[in-house]
């Protein structure tokens, strides 16, 4: 191969001397030429770019272990974070526990444990604790109590048991005061209310179930219902009740309710153990039809028959002996959707509760958590019985006793001024069976309780209206039994008159406090009559003269002060309606009418009552056939007072439809006018 040197100098020059020895040395071996030109390339100065290449691998390796550092902590920590997240918290599960069981710490009886680390250690628990304890009673300004010494308790705890205490206190403004901070405490966990359910007494269960804002995890589930026996019903336990009751020395309407009441219950049972007809051992379907009595129609003359015995005090006794309480709640749990009968069994609870010896009995069976629950019922009846039963069992703060058809409309609750004793109107209200409504017509009875549950209603501004403008009243209603007819009395014996009735609802308001401050009366219709008649009666008793001399004023709606069109309408067909005594006494030429007319007008004169008369203008309907003005203009003119005539008919004169009605607000205006001088002082 022939090469131009000159032309390939610049390429090979750097080979020439290695190509000359070759050239020389034909025998040197090809090793020992590499070996040469190596040694010649690393003897050869260095290419310009070599400093810059380091530099650059430098940073290559910078930016490479940075990011290798980094990554490998990122990973670090997500790897940490996935650990933690699928670890499970142990204290969460210890504190779920909490929530459905309480606690007890127990104490080792080894007295070398007791005595040894441990026992100091937790020795020195305690006294942090007191310490603890200690602070936080200094802040509530309450009393510390050593027994809390040996408390081991978190700190979220110690409110708990600190207001656990104080509700147990000697005196009774620090107790109120616990109950009312109980009340109002809501951020508390489940197991914390259930704590004061099983610990508090029967005086901060009673407070907490008077106060309105109590949660009702407060009261525990009542306890359970002894099972009924074999072959027997909850008509059959009734009757036993009742017929374990003494039968003797009872006024005749009690011996007529029980003798109906076993005898119902009798009729009952016969038929459904094969009719009350029978021929040769084979009953006719359609005898056991006519035999068989509902069953509740069978319990609700039982439950009257109880309520009639319930108001005898020793009569309580046995009922409570008798397992009666467990029974009446079982029948209560029963008849949630009748109110009827719901309403007869918290009469005869409220009865039972005037007895003080009782109250313990009446709690331990789990009836103030039900109580409880009624207070907060949107229903008016359902709200005001419980709330006279809890008043009845409230000693800690109410003196007054809630007799059977005296009720508290207004406060219902305990309030802050507990200590302190308000002035209060009483409101005679009228709580008729059949009186006005269907009479003439054939209806079935639960139209005739629906009837009698609007009426029961008529005084509701009462307890809405007046009670949010005069908060410091203290509102009072009173419901007794008439009838229009003695086709339609509830017991054939009783011929109760005017004067009757009106010594039996004195007796009963004074229990309940009437007459230990300012009062005004307000009635309607026949309520009025029963209310002159009250205050002349109290003016012959020395006993009742506090009633009188507390007596502001009267306001009378439609009162038929010189009888009533109806009266005379029932007297005109005596022979269809046989008028019943009280509408008798109604009656434009009734002599005992007249004289309470007279008399009760000299009396207001002589004490300058204030008196407000509202009169109805527009006829009512009894049924659907009859029209009737029941009360005359002429008739509601007492003599005294402002008369004022209202559009309305004589079952709407007493419920104003709106606020800012008329008659609404001129009761108002009479109210405030005439105890204005009571309330400044």
């Amino acid at each position: 191969m022939l090469l131009d040197f000159k032309a390939c100098a610049p390429v090979f020059s750097s080979f020439w001397f290695p190509y000359c020895c070759f050239r020389r040395l034909p025998r040197m071996s090809l090793a020992a030429y590499c070996v040469i030109c190596c040694r010649r390339i690393r003897t050869s100065a260095p290419p310009p770019q070599s400093t810059a290449s380091w530099r650059d691998i430098r940073n290559i390796i910078k930016f490479t272990g940075s990011l290798i550092l980094g990554g490998s902590l990122f990973l670090t920590y997500e790897v940490l974070a996935l650990k933690k997240s699928l670890t499970l918290d142990t204290q969460v599960v210890e504190r779920e526990k909490m929530k459905s069981y309480i606690y007890l710490h127990t104490v080792s009886l080894d007295k070398r444990e007791n005595y040894g680390i441990t026992y100091q250690a937790r020795k020195e628990l305690h006294k942090a604790v007191r310490k603890i304890l200690a602070t936080s009673a200094k802040i509530l300004r309450g009393p510390f109590a050593d027994p809390f010494s040996t408390a081991d308790v978190e700190d979220h705890e110690c409110a708990v048991w600190l207001l656990l205490r104080q509700s147990q206190s000697g005196d009774r403004t620090a107790r109120l005061q616990a109950v009312q901070e109980m009340s109002q405490t809501h951020h508390w966990h489940d197991y914390q209310y259930r704590i004061i359910a099983q610990a508090c007494d029967l005086r901060t269960l009673i407070g907490l179930a008077r106060s309105k804002e109590s949660d009702l995890r407060f009261f525990l589930p009542p306890p359970p219902l002894p099972s009924l026996k074999e072959d027997t019903c909850i008509e059959e336990e009734l009757r036993q009740l009742l017929a374990s009751l003494p039968q003797t020395e009872l006024d005749e309407c009690i011996q007529y309710f029980t003798s109906l009441a076993l005898n119902e219950s009798s009729q009952s049972l016969a038929a459904q153990k094969g009719g009350l007809w029978c021929f040769g051992g084979n009953g006719l379907p359609y005898a056991e039809s006519f035999g068989e009595v509902p069953s509740a129609t069978v319990e609700m003359f039982c439950l009257e028959a109880l309520v009639k015995h319930s108001e005898i005090p020793t009569h309580c006794d046995e009922i409570e002996a008798n397992g009666g309480l467990q029974l009446l709640q079982r029948l209560y749990q029963l008849h949630k959707d009748c109110p009827k009968i719901q309403r007869n069994i918290m009469r005869i609870i409220g009865n039972m509760a005037l007895n003080e010896h009782l109250h313990s009995t009446i709690v331990r069976s789990g009836w103030v958590s039900i109580l409880a629950e009624a207070m907060k019922s949107p229903r008016i009846m359902e709200a005001s019985h419980a709330a006279r039963t809890l008043a009845n069992l409230d000693r800690e703060t109410t003196r007054e006793k809630y007799q059977d058809g005296v009720y508290v409309l207004h406060p219902q609750y305990r309030t802050r001024s507990d200590s302190t004793r308000r002035r209060f109107v009483s409101c005679g209200g009228v709580r008729p069976r059949g009186l006005l409504f269907y009479f003439f017509t054939s209806v079935n009875h639960q139209e005739i309780s629906e009837a009698v549950e609007i009426h029961v209603c008529a005084f509701y501004f009462m307890q809405t209206w007046l009670a949010r403008d005069c908060p410091a009243l203290r509102i009072i209603s009173v419901e007794y039994d008439t009838s229009l007819s003695d086709w339609r009395t509830r017991c054939p014996m009783e011929r109760k008159s005017i004067a009757f009735r009106s010594n039996e609802l004195l007796r009963k308001l004074r229990a309940a406090g009437v007459g230990d401050r300012p009062v005004i009366w307000v009635s309607h219709s026949m309520g009025g009559l029963l209310v002159k008649k009250m205050l002349l009666e109290a003016s012959k008793k020395p006993e009742m003269s506090t009633v009188i001399n507390n007596t502001r004023g009267i306001i009378f709606y439609s009162v038929p002060h010189h009888g009533s069109h109806l009266a005379e309408y029932s007297v005109n067909i005596r022979y269809l309606l046989f008028p019943s005594l009280e509408v008798k006494e109604l009656s434009k030429d009734s002599p005992a009418l007249k004289t309470l007319q007279n008399d009760f007008l000299e009396f207001a004169k002589d004490r300058n009552f204030q008196v407000l008369n509202f009169v109805e203008t527009l006829p009512t309907y009894i049924g659907s056939m009859i029209k009737l003005h029941v009360v005359p203009v002429e008739s509601a003119d007492l003599g005294i007072g402002d008369l004022i005539p209202v559009d309305v008919d004589h079952l709407n004169i007493c419920k104003p439809k709106k606020k800012d009605a008329f008659l609404y607000q001129r009761t108002l205006q009479f109210i405030c006018e005439t105890l204005a001088k009571d309330l400044e002082d």
